[in-house]
């Protein structure tokens, strides 16, 4: 499974690219969103992912948004205000780093949900390839 991250500066990201959102934090507006069509995940998941982007914007500062691309891969998109010179560029990319090892578990687990009831794939088959 493959985690990627976007950075950029300067604005909010471009939401005409085909992502669903899974959920996003802002440091600027100090505010947590997740996206009403997960309310089904289990409060443990909603919960530890709330806490995970709270922590990653409180800690570096910008937005970080998780989402789904058309294939069902989730990427981290990191925002940052242009004048925002408070945002840690380098705190950044060391606690995506941090967020993709300790959590790997549950991004993969998302993907695979995702793919399942969003995109109707076999779950038993991608398990198989893995």
């Amino acid at each position: 499974m493959l985690f990627q991250v976007r950075f950029q500066s300067g604005g909010y990201m471009d939401m005409s690219d085909n992502t669903v959102i899974l959920c996003a934090a802002s440091a600027y507006e100090e505010k947590y969103y997740l996206n009403q069509e997960f309310s089904n995940l289990p409060e443990a998941i909603k919960e530890e992912l709330q806490i995970m982007c709270v922590l990653y914007t409180s800690d570096v500062g910008g937005i970080l948004t998780l989402q789904f691309d058309e294939q069902g891969n989730l990427f981290m998109n990191v925002t940052s205000e242009e004048d925002d010179f408070f945002f840690d560029e380098i705190g950044s990319v060391l606690k995506i780093k941090q967020i993709q090892s300790e959590k790997r578990e549950l991004l993969g687990s998302l993907e695979l949900y995702y793919r399942v009831m969003f995109l109707g794939e076999d779950g038993a088959a991608l398990l198989e390839e893995e």
